[in-house]
């Protein structure tokens, strides 16, 4: 398997880590998305979207998104459930992540950690304040009555959302009124062969 894409973005850090928790062998390319690497022509040839991570599977099978990406590879995995509510519930969490979550606590990390955090883009900045901490807050309720993401098993719904919730302080997001939530990053971090971003980006070659 190859994987194209960038550690600093938690999309793109799920999938490598979840690669590393089931020890499968897969080569990384990095992709540098504010120089422009997913719109040359040949990465659209792969993946006419231009966004990362893009996984090869083998040659000229291509699959996108990230939360697909972990869908298929945790299948018959311990990390996906077997039973069809299950399998529904990490769905549920991974539409979570990507429409109630994703949108605001990424962005601002994007606008903060990529961009610089420059004066024309604190107004946007502001505004994923009250809908990233209300995400959080939902979070935060679930995680006091479970401890994992699909009941009391570790699976993809809980890589989906640590992914960007490990590293919310950079995007100015504050955890301090979330005890579930960091008892929950914790737990997650005391895993086998668990690593955060941070150790990645350490690591990295192209860095």
């Amino acid at each position: 398997m190859k994987v194209y894409g960038d550690l600093k973005s938690g999309n793109c850090y799920k999938v490598k880590l979840l690669l590393d928790l089931l020890k499968k062998p897969h080569e990384w390319v990095h992709v540098d998305v504010v120089a422009g690497d997913t719109q040359t022509p040949s990465f659209l040839a792969k993946n006419p979207v231009g966004k990362i991570p893009l996984l090869e599977i083998e040659e000229d099978c291509w699959l996108s998104e990230s939360n697909a990406i972990l869908f298929y590879l945790a299948e018959g995995t311990e990390f996906m459930p077997t039973d069809p509510l299950g399998k529904a519930q990490v769905l549920q969490w991974q539409f979570f992540e990507q429409y109630s979550h994703e949108p605001y606590i990424a962005v601002a990390r994007y606008i903060v950690e990529y961009l610089g955090n420059p004066p024309e883009q604190q107004a946007r900045l502001e505004s994923t304040r009250a809908p990233g901490y209300r995400a959080l807050a939902v979070m935060e309720q679930h995680l006091r009555k479970f401890k994992y993401m699909v009941g009391m098993e570790y699976s993809v719904a809980d890589i989906s959302l640590y992914a960007y919730t490990h590293v919310a302080a950079e995007g100015g997001f504050a955890l301090d009124e979330f005890p579930a939530i960091r008892d929950w990053i914790a737990r997650l971090e005391m895993e086998p062969g668990h690593e955060p971003m941070a150790t990645y980006l350490a690591n990295e070659p192209d860095r």
